[in-house]
């Protein structure tokens, strides 16, 4: 079996014995983003003679890492041409973490333009193509985290999510996204999109990957304030064992018109699956829900608008030539190096915060946010985990939706409320449609209790096959 093809804990054995070797791996991973990257553009920025120089001084495994994450003089471009040739003068707190742990940073995935997409389509390094079907896209804004890892041009990768940019990808490509708690894994070196609401998180083969990863970037973090000082478990130790007696909710409310049946199936399926397993599931509510996604496209383009003004060409990334004046340069390096999406979301989260608009759109918003954590709140005082489809719909073809924002928008309908609320979220594959398009379960938790959803995802993981279950690319 080609070693790409393998997850980190399967790995470790062969290494130990010294039956393979770090630089083997690598060079199978090479061998894969070689062969099949022309077709997925799942990678941004891939430099095979740095990546080998790594894996000769290193001892550990190779990961992918998504490109709005720094890594010290390695290109940083949020996937947008407004930071072209940007290189961070330092790293992430997450990398510093992983090159502690001796992983091997073989290069940065393709994503949407400053996180800002469902689809990986609005890349100024074009789409990335979901390994299942070509002509369909990977999900986003982790795409190209997802893609690669599916594919098995990765073992495991970062990915970032503000609104379900881990886990849609992850159920779209049928893989493991799990984003954790806010506050868990450090924010420090991650390209800001809405800072109340991103996380870094793993995507991963299999569950016991993802326990594996959360461990080893987690931890408090003296630059970050938004960090907890929360003791982090040995998850791969504790994922283990079983789920009978824990109490799970099934909210009402995602379960709506615009499911997809064969999406809807699989869920239903699925919980019927973690009930055999020992887990009592009932039908219980999240009345705010409807409202989430208007709320996350007002606080979240609030943020972003003022995140992103530091982009102007001044001290680094792309600068416009054609500028008369200072202010003309401001105006053209941005007009010329934001895409579509991120000027529409500017604008409205510029409008959003506008002095006329503020109290009518923006703390509303923020008020209907603690209506949605508190329905959260109160659901976790009853049930240990709550389990909803992770996506309305499998992958849909490329540009269908792209010129329609409120149905892309609306993509991410089942993930919002998690971030919203900074609860941790997993998605975990459950089946497929009859197109052969992947399925996923999300499994919500408690606060700083990623060792719950890790739990019912590995359990379940462990009775069903469909994660063995490779694309044909």
């Amino acid at each position: 079996m080609k070693l790409n093809t393998l997850t980190a804990h399967e790995l470790i054995a062969p290494l130990d014995k010294g039956d393979i070797s770090y630089i083997d791996i690598c060079n199978s991973i090479i061998e894969a983003v070689e062969q099949k990257d022309k077709k997925l553009n799942a990678i941004a920025h891939f430099d095979k003679a740095a990546a080998l120089e790594r894996a000769k001084s290193s001892k550990g495994i190779p990961i992918f890492i998504k490109d709005n994450i720094c890594v010290k003089d390695e290109l940083t471009t949020c996937s947008s041409k407004i930071l072209e040739g940007f290189r961070p003068p330092y790293n992430a707190t997450v990398i510093e973490k992983l090159l502690a742990e001796g992983a091997v940073l073989m290069g940065k995935t393709n994503m949407d333009e400053f996180a800002f997409g469902s689809s990986t389509e609005t890349s100024c390094y074009g789409v990335t193509r979901n390994p299942w079907d070509l002509e369909r896209i990977p999900g986003g804004s982790s795409g190209g985290s997802a893609a690669c890892v599916a594919a098995d041009e990765a073992i495991f990768a970062l990915g970032s999510d503000t609104g379900g940019s881990i886990r849609q990808p992850a159920s779209l490509c049928g893989v493991v996204g799990l984003k954790p708690t806010y506050g868990r894994v450090s924010r420090y070196g991650l390209i800001a999109f809405a800072s109340s609401l991103d996380q870094i998180g793993p995507v991963t083969k299999d569950v016991e990957d993802a326990a594996i990863l959360l461990k080893a970037i987690s931890g408090h973090d003296q630059m970050d304030s938004t960090s907890v000082d929360e003791a982090v478990p040995d998850y791969p130790a504790l994922i283990k064992k079983d789920i009978k007696g824990l109490k799970i909710g099934v909210p009402k409310e995602y379960f709506i018109k615009g499911t997809d049946k064969e999406v809807k199936q699989a869920v239903l399926d699925a919980i019927k699956k973690l009930e055999e397993l020992g887990a009592r599931c009932e039908e219980m509510s999240l009345p705010h829900t409807e409202y989430a996604v208007a709320v996350y496209y007002l606080v979240a383009t609030a943020e972003a608008s003022s995140n992103l003004a530091r982009f102007d060409g001044v001290q680094y990334g792309f600068r416009s030539s054609q500028a008369k004046s200072v202010i003309d340069m401001y105006k053209k390096t941005r007009q010329d190096g934001f895409g579509d999406e991120a000027k529409r979301r500017i604008i409205l989260g510029t409008f959003a915060l506008s002095s006329g608009y503020y109290d009518a759109y923006y703390l509303r918003a923020l008020k209907v946010r603690t209506l949605i954590k508190q329905d959260f709140d109160k659901a976790f005082r009853k049930y240990d985990a709550i389990v909803t489809p992770t996506s309305p719909t499998p992958a849909f073809k490329i540009g269908e939706k792209s010129k329609d924002p409120l149905t892309m928008y609306l993509s991410d309908i089942f993930t919002i409320s998690a971030n919203l609320a900074g609860i941790p979220g997993v998605s975990i594959p459950c089946g497929f449609t009859k197109k052969k398009l992947p399925i996923g379960l999300q499994i919500l938790g408690k606060a700083f209790d990623e060792e719950t959803i890790l739990r019912i995802a590995y359990n379940y993981e462990q009775a069903t096959a469909w994660h063995k279950t490779k694309p044909l690319i």
